[in-house]
Formats: structure tokens, sequence, C-alpha cells
């Protein structure tokens, strides 16, 4: 839905022909109605209510929190209709006072996004109302950042979630790098995580925020906390790229573009991936200080094009656009654009405002429904830390994980799986007792794992789960020089997992071509692994690229130990 505050102001309205914006929305004076899911709510006014109604208030209000995994939008002056209809500056008051009485009632804070005052005199006002939900310490969104080598990616990341600016030399991206091989070269070639967190009233809280503050700090301070991970942008670190977009399941996607530079390279291959696997994006366009962002911004908007994403960009200007650009980052075609320095500062306010406001790609519905499911951890990472055991870090994709369960991980060689149980649990480096479906966290086995490997899995001790070596799938190429027949070997991503794959067989026919979809049979060349009907697959070698989704599994037979 496009925030409301967008429609009248008219130093929103960009008159390019290049159509940098999300539309000629200023001279409307409506929104759509009221929609009847999420957690936008339009109030045209709520002044001295009686108990009972104050109480129903209280359970919209918290409905609505809860469609909105712990974030509710109000409109305030509006109409269930849509109708910009405004209020008096003293029923503007009262009704925002009557909003913190019933945000205060449920634990939850507001915040004013926005005011502004109608033709009419009258006023509307835009109000985020946020809950940490019951069984989280905070509202978590995951980033997933992407982009060319040296477009300022870990730079950036260290500017954002250290506190200070960088010196022009890359001082700030030290703090981003896990190996001696990335500071000689400072590029990237691993995926790491790192943390930036937001208090109520919006204000970032990172490792600048007071002395010598630690990350577990600041997951206690923070309600929403951002969790970025930092992907590698050289192409030969390509396929550990599409593992981060694939098997982290990340909520947003930040595609990174030097100003000096443009829209070269890995770019194009990045978002293409994107698009490819679902998931949102949003661009940043950094070093703004050394050349000025104008010759980009016109490349970007046939670059978006040329994908096929029809996607609209709208540059960042002010807070209303960042606002709009939230509110239309998951529902909408719209593409935001911050231009940013990291060493000057420029632009990077906006983005700061922006990622406080970007919303979890998960709804509430879909998060109560994972966590219902039987639990199935997947493995990104594994080592040994001395005495304290096996230690494995991924993502928790279904159920609840909790201290002393009873798991099994797999698949091995034969396809069989090994009991094992969880000691501990860390998120964000903190301890915790439970980690829930859509938290990454790293896991403390009680014993060592023969043939542990990444992509592996961790499920419940009770499941009869086996591997498999063959799988079918519904797959489309997006591109191939040639055709794809029967032999034919190329890469698969599915969530964690990433082996080599043949492909054995294609039905109906015996090839399939760009953009032609066909149903092929997998065998997996390597060893074994755990997939399940329904999972997205993407296939990349080369030049070559094709998604689909597996249709069937054949799981290897189970054999007696005795055998």
């Amino acid at each position: 839905m496009d925030s409301f505050l967008s429609l009248f102001d008219p130093n929103n309205c960009n008159d390019s022909a290049d159509d940098f914006a999300i539309g000629n929305l200023n001279n409307q004076k409506a929104l759509p109605p009221e929609p009847q899911v999420g957690n936008i709510e339009y109030k045209l006014k709520i002044v001295n209510p009686t108990n009972q109604r104050f109480e129903h208030l209280v359970t919209q209000l918290k409905w609505r929190l809860r469609e909105g995994n712990g974030e509710a939008i109000y409109e305030i002056g509006v109409e269930d209709s849509g109708i910009l209809a405004g209020l008096s500056q003293w029923d503007m008051t009262a009704s925002l006072q009557t909003l913190q009485q019933m945000a205060l009632k449920l634990g939850a804070t507001t915040t004013i996004l926005r005011e502004r005052t109608l033709d009419n005199g009258r006023s509307v006002a835009e109000v985020l109302v946020r809950k940490i939900p019951d069984d989280q310490n905070n509202i978590e969104v995951r980033v997933a950042v992407l982009g060319n080598a040296d477009a300022g990616k870990s730079t950036l990341l260290g500017v954002l979630t250290q506190g200070s600016l960088d010196n022009g030399r890359g001082r700030a991206r030290l703090n981003m790098f896990r190996h001696l091989h990335e500071i000689q070269s400072g590029r990237t070639s691993s995926i790491s995580h790192e943390i930036l967190g937001f208090n109520s009233q919006g204000q970032p809280i990172n490792y600048s925020y007071s002395e010598l503050i630690t990350a577990e700090e600041i997951c206690d301070s923070s309600t929403k906390l951002v969790t970025f991970l930092d992907l590698a942008g050289h192409k030969k670190y390509i396929r550990t790229t599409i593992q981060g977009l694939s098997g982290y399941s990340p909520h947003h996607a930040m595609l990174v573009i030097s100003s000096t530079a443009g829209v070269v390279g890995m770019a194009h291959e990045h978002l293409a991936i994107a698009i490819a696997l679902n998931v949102p994006f949003f661009i940043v366009i950094t070093k703004i200080d050394l050349v000025s962002p104008t010759n980009t911004l016109q490349s970007l908007e046939s670059f978006l094009k040329q994908v096929g994403s029809r996607r609209v960009p709208l540059v960042i200007k002010s807070l209303d656009d960042v606002i709009t650009a939230g509110a239309n980052q998951l529902t909408e075609n719209v593409v935001p654009i911050f231009c940013v320095s990291s060493v000057s500062g420029e632009g990077l306010e906006l983005l700061l405002k922006f990622l406080h406001v970007l919303p979890p790609g998960i709804s509430a519905k879909e998060k109560e429904r994972l966590e219902q499911e039987s639990p199935e951890f997947q493995i990104d990472e594994n080592f040994k830390a001395g005495d304290v055991g096996q230690i494995i870090g991924g993502l928790l994709t279904k159920g609840v994980i909790t201290e002393g369960m009873q798991m099994q991980i797999g698949p091995q060689k034969d396809g069989s799986f090994q009991n094992v149980m969880v000691k501990s649990i860390h998120r964000n480096r903190v301890p915790c007792r439970m980690v829930r479906a859509g938290q990454s966290a790293a896991l403390c086995l009680n014993s060592y794992i023969r043939g542990l490997r990444n992509g592996m899995v961790l499920l419940k001790a009770d499941s009869s789960a086996r591997g498999c070596l063959f799988f079918q799938a519904s797959v489309s190429v997006l591109f191939h020089a040639t055709a794809i027949y029967q032999g034919y070997q190329t890469t698969v991503h599915i969530g964690n997992i990433r082996q080599t794959a043949v492909v054995v067989g294609i039905f109906p026919s015996n090839c399939i071509h760009t953009n032609e979809r066909a149903s092929v049979l997998f065998k997996f060349k390597v060893h074994p692994e755990y997939v399940t009907v329904g999972q997205r697959l993407l296939f990349r070698e080369g030049a070559a690229k094709g998604i689909g989704e597996i249709t069937q599994v054949f799981p290897l037979p189970y054999k007696p130990e005795s055998e």
C-alpha cells in the first residue's frame, strides 16, 4: 500500500520522464479502502472512547500487531474508505494520546513517522506501533548484502554497524573481514554476520552507542535488530554468494553499486539471482563523494527493465520517500535507491531510517504455522571448539529447538541419521534457551559427528527421515546457450545444499531450452542430501541459469545395522 502522506506532498513528485518515482500520486486525495488483513489500520479519530470501546480498540491493535509480526501502522485522520479527511489540532492530539494508551496497555511503543497538514487546514498522521512478540527478544530482519567487488559493501556495513565514518582508505571494512587473505586483498570471500539495532524511538544502536558495548548489549537494548549477511562480490566466489541467498533465507537484499564504476560486473548476476529467489531488494549507490550518481541512476532504470523484473525505481531524497518505500517494500514493485557516502556520511541517515521501518519478510500467521511443524535446522557452518564440543551454525526453517532436545543429524553416506542432543544455543553471540523458525543460531551438540559437513540438517529424533540421491523437479531454464540434455551436470542450490547434480531424465521431451519448462530427474553426484517436496531449486553453471521446485523425492532404502 502506498503510504498516504506521499499522496499530497508536492516535494515528493518527480517530473522526470524516467519515472524515478512510485507514480504521480500527489493529486490524489484518498487511499485505497482499508485492507481487511495485514498490519495497517485507518482511524478517522479516537477521542474519549468508552471503556468498552477502548477494550475493543486494544483488541484490534493486538490483532494488527500480530499481522505485522510486532509492527502496526496507524493512519490517523483517514476514513475506512481511504478518504483523507484530516483532524483539528485538538482531535489529533487526543487521538494520538488514545493510541499511546492503547499501546501501553499491550506493552507497545508508538512513534510518529510523519504528520502533514491538508489543504483544508486539518492534519493527518502516520504512526508506527511496535511490540516485541512475547516469544522473541526483538523483531529481527535479515538483509543480504550483494554487489560487485570493490563496490564498498564491507565499508558501508562497517560504517553502519560500527558507527564511525570511513577514512577513504577502507578503515571501516577491516572489522568485517574474517580471514587474513580478505584483509590483504580487501575482498570478502566468506559469509559474515553483522548486527545493527534500533531502540523504540528509532535511534540506531551500534558499537558506538556506548563505550565498550558488546553484541549481547546491542541485542538487549534493541526492539528491532537488523542482521546483515555480507556476501562475496567477486565472480570466483559466486557459489558462496548464492549459498548465502538460498540457505539463509534473507527477508531482503541490499544491492550495493559504486557510483565510480556504475552498473557493471556481478551486479547484473546478483540482481537476477535475487529476483529468481523472490527476495525483495533495494539499491544503495556508494562513493557519491567521488562521482555524482547521475549517470549510475540513469543506467539503473534500463538495468531494472532489462532484467525483466518490471520494477519502478524510487530515488530516496526525503523522510517521506523513506516511509513510502518501506510501506511498498514487500507488496509493490518499487525499488528504493539510496545515494550515500561512507566517507562524508551523506545519505546514511535516510538509509538508517529505512532500515528502521523495513518490515520483516514473514507474516505472523506463516511464522506461527512454521513453528508448529517438526524442527528442521539447516547447517551452514561447523567447527570444534576445544572442550566445548561440536558446534554447528545455520538457520532453523521449521519448528522450535530448545536446550536438551534430542535430535538427529544427517544424512550420512548411506542416507542414515545419527542421534545427538543439543547442549546449548547461541543467537547473535548471546546464549539463549530456545530458537524458533526463521531464526539463525549456533548449536553445541553433545558429541562429535562423523562425516559432518555443511548442507546437512538437524531433525527431530523420532523422525524417519532418509537422505536421497535422486529427486525430481519442475524446472524453468532462464538461460542456456544451446539445449540441456540427459547427462548434463550443474551445481544445484537447494536451501543450504550446494552440490553437483547430473540430469538423468527430462520429461516429456528429451531436452529443454531457454524459457522452457520441463520435469527433470536429477541425481546428486557425490553424496545423498535431505530434500523435501516444495523446496525451491536454483542451478547455475557458467552463464547457464535455471530455477525450479522439487516435486518428488526418492529416499535411499533403509539398511539394518546387522547388514
